[in-house]
């Protein structure tokens, strides 16, 4: 090897950690998505309420998590370090407080600071207590001052998450079908907070392009964008293409007769089967639409315009992609895919697992109330019930959604079998079926996985490993990539 490479490499490795990506994803978990989890979920209204209250709410307001420390049998408190941990078999967690405020008929009445859980700490991130401690210092402390971090400490075994690779979220991929009448179909994932929703696009036979999503089954497309309030025929056939294009003037041909957007309301109501009163079946699809058809374009009825211009535009790819205009997508492209580190891992549990505090903490308020008491928040929030959910999920590597094998324990047979361990990411395809394509090493991994390191047998190409040299982008919000352009004279859609 050259000695300019020599020089590079021991400057990256000096000054990069092998699992930097696993660190930021921790850290930003810990600093944003922790806080964005409670905003999600900031009122919460029990229904059994006492007699004298028109009103009762309890609201969630800031979140944040301290250093690492133990709390022993007689109840004095002091900082732990990972090597403790790991001698004495517990798990190295820091204490996660919130501020919590009980509103009775719109005034502010009690308000508290609660400790609602302790959350495991990665070693060597930034709250944890080796976090830029010097090689003697960690020595001192009786760690490996090489050791890279990147993992934690459960019950004094060293976990490790592993990385998932999934297909993008809200990107319209459209290729050809393996079955079904369809001949090719449009996919996508719309996710937006706590929703993951799936939605297809197809054409069958009859010339008529339908959409699936949750408990809506094959609707015809332009029957929802008349229900999300495109009316015109000109103006749908305008939306998606310049071209006139046959086959939307076929579909708009057989919808002719719904004119306004209760019809088309109705007309869904009806196929999805939702036999109430017409008022009562509208409602209930006004409110299907707005929370379940692409909820990252937003959930509230404003965002109905804005739902169905992006419809068109999916529209328009389906049609060019199946004439051929367009090549069809490949989902196999690292382009179309996304990696869930850590802190994604972590923030998915979290949500969960908030819910279920939250229900716990509902279910022991109201069970108070109803023996003529008013309890104080301070007693109704159990901070054990979250954090046996979180260590349970770590110590036996079930997750969320089903998945199995999320946490694992750390191999440590060398150091280089420790650090791929660390970089590992598997794809949540099933290891039983073919799949063939998600198996094979693609063009596009060039420098970002590794060709070779895959373990033979049912796994072969499901389970792979970062390249070691690879870093991992952190997602970007929209509105950093918008405000350049809209700098420059994009005008959004109204």
């Amino acid at each position: 090897m050259p000695k300019e490479s020599q020089i590079l490499i021991q400057k990256y490795l000096e000054e990069q950690s092998l699992v930097d990506a696993n660190l930021e994803s921790f850290n930003n978990f810990i600093e944003f998505e922790l806080q964005k989890v409670i905003e999600e979920n900031r009122e919460i209204e029990p229904t059994i309420i006492p007699h004298n209250v028109d009103e009762f709410k309890i609201k969630l307001d800031k979140i944040w998590v301290q250093k690492p420390e133990i709390t022993e049998a007689d109840g004095s408190k002091r900082r732990i370090m990972p090597m403790e941990s790991r001698l004495r078999k517990i798990t190295y967690a820091a204490p996660c407080f919130i501020e919590v405020s009980a509103h009775i008929n719109g005034v502010q009445r009690e308000t508290l600071t609660t400790q609602i859980g302790s959350i495991p700490i990665m070693l060597k991130s930034k709250f944890c207590h080796l976090y830029k401690l010097s090689r003697d210092d960690l020595i001192k402390e009786g760690e490996d001052p090489d050791e890279p971090g990147g993992y934690f400490i459960i019950n004094g075994t060293e976990k490790v998450l592993i990385s998932v690779e999934d297909l993008a979220p809200n990107r319209f991929v459209v290729e050809k079908a393996t079955s079904g009448i369809s001949k090719y179909v449009g996919k996508v994932f719309s996710e937006k907070e706590s929703y993951k929703i799936p939605h297809q696009i197809e054409k069958l036979k009859d010339g008529i392009f339908y959409m699936t999503f949750t408990r809506v089954k094959r609707v015809p497309v332009v029957v929802i964008l008349k229900a999300l309030g495109m009316l015109k025929d000109e103006e749908i056939m305008q939306t998606v293409s310049d071209k006139q294009y046959d086959e939307i003037l076929i579909n708009l041909m057989e919808f002719a007769d719904i004119k306004n957007e209760e019809e088309a309301l109705d007309y869904i109501a009806k196929k999805v089967g939702i036999a109430q009163a017409k008022e009562i079946r509208v409602e209930r699809t006004k409110e299907i639409l707005d929370k379940y058809l692409l909820p990252n374009l937003g959930t509230v009825t404003a965002d109905r315009m804005f739902k169905a211009i992006n419809i068109c535009k999916m529209l328009n790819k389906f049609i060019r992609v199946s004439s051929g205009e367009l090549p069809e997508d490949d989902k196999d492209h690292y382009m179309n895919k996304r990696l869930k580190l850590s802190g994604d891992l972590l923030a998915d549990l979290m949500r969960a697992n908030i819910k279920v505090l939250i229900g716990d903490l509902l279910y022991n308020f109201q069970r108070i109330v109803k023996r003529g008491k008013f309890p104080s928040i301070r007693v109704i929030i159990r901070d054990k019930l979250l954090t046996q959910r979180i260590y349970s999920s770590m110590a036996t590597g079930s997750w969320i959604g089903g998945r199995k094998g999320i946490s694992q324990r750390i191999q440590r047979l060398n150091y280089l079998e420790m650090v791929s361990h660390l970089q590992r990411v598997v794809s949540p395809l099933s290891a039983s079926q073919e799949n063939f394509e998600a198996r094979a090493l693609h063009p596009t991994h060039l420098g970002r996985l590794c060709p070779v390191e895959t373990p033979e047998g049912t796994n072969i190409g499901l389970r792979k490993n970062l390249a070691i040299l690879s870093s991992v982008t952190k997602e970007m919000p929209d509105e950093t990539v918008l405000k350049p352009l809209k700098n420059l004279g994009l005008k959004g859609v109204k």
